[in-house]
């Protein structure tokens, strides 16, 4: 890890190092600029020495890649997070001296680096979007029902999610983030994400369940997602996955239609994997009979390599 790595990593803004393993690497994940993994709602850098993307840093960084994981608040708006994690993106160019960053994002993840490449296309090589909120999440949509606007109920519901979302940051290293659950709810309604899509359209597919532009303004637009809810029976997270993904009429992977999570070029969108299998949690439970998803991140660190990015 070098010096500023480190220094980043004690404020709490990164997780991973800096510079690749030391051990010889094959070069099969170099990718030409640094990746940076974005975490969704809810989600961390690392708690208690167990990452969000479960494992994948470590086996990006062991074949070349220099990947940085970022931190941005479990709870907020697109924008919000978007601007915390454009900061992170203009951090990590100071210290690496690379032009740009391949930005790598999971559910919420995928509109808060899509923001940052819509803002600042000129610092980001490739937007990656993993079971992506590209269109809105039927189950936001049914939550903001439940809790009107001004609610009693919408005032405990916040509550109790703020204080999730602050329990997240403290064991992560993350508390001076600002947390706001209802403004991450609304960022993912159907509504809230197409006001989003109209100032933010790059990669968007203009139909149902196309594939949007694969280059805008000089970026690279790539997606994949799961379509599975139940896909390994000693995951506990897959019951509960299974009752929310009752609420779609088409396929999804619990939490994200998968019409909705397409973005730019589709790699797939029907692995049978769950929105948790998608970063190889709980703990690597995954599908035994399905690529494994770490291997799905060093497929797209090898791809981003042979574009040049």
């Amino acid at each position: 890890m070098t010096r500023y790595a480190a220094w980043l990593v004690a404020l709490g803004l990164l997780a991973a190092p800096a510079a690749p393993a030391l051990a010889a690497s094959s070069g099969y994940t170099q990718t030409q600029y640094p990746i940076m993994l974005v975490h969704g709602l809810f989600g961390f850098d690392q708690a208690l020495g167990v990452d969000y993307f479960y494992r994948i840093p470590a086996e990006l960084q062991k074949d070349g890649a220099k990947v940085f994981v970022a931190q941005v608040s479990a709870t907020n708006s697109t924008e919000k997070r978007g601007e915390q994690l454009l900061s992170q993106v203009k951090q990590v160019l100071a210290i690496t001296g690379a032009r740009k960053v391949n930005l790598i994002g999971h559910s919420h993840g995928g509109p808060t680096i899509r923001y940052v490449a819509g803002v600042a296309p000129q610092l980001v090589a490739s937007v990656t979007s993993v079971g992506g909120v590209n269109k809105g999440s039927r189950i936001a949509d049914i939550v903001r029902g439940a809790v009107p606007p001004g609610s009693v109920s919408e005032s405990l519901a916040a509550s109790a999610a703020k204080g999730l979302a602050g329990l997240i940051s403290v064991v992560s290293g993350g508390s001076h983030l600002p947390q706001d659950p209802i403004a991450a709810m609304e960022s993912l309604t159907t509504a809230k994400t197409a006001d989003f899509n109209a100032r933010f359209p790059a990669g968007v597919p203009t139909t149902a369940c196309g594939e949007g532009a694969y280059v805008v303004n000089g970026v690279r637009y790539y997606s994949w997602s799961g379509a599975s809810t139940v896909t390994n029976i000693f995951d506990v997270s897959d019951g509960a996955l299974a009752l929310t993904g009752l609420a779609y009429g088409s396929p999804n992977d619990g939490l994200v239609g998968t019409c909705s999570s397409r973005l730019g070029q589709v790699l797939r969108d029907n692995y049978k994997m769950n929105h948790v299998d998608e970063i190889n949690h709980f703990f690597g439970i995954v599908h035994l009979f399905e690529t494994n998803p770490v291997t799905l991140y060093r497929q797209q660190a090898n791809r981003l390599k042979n574009a040049g990015l």
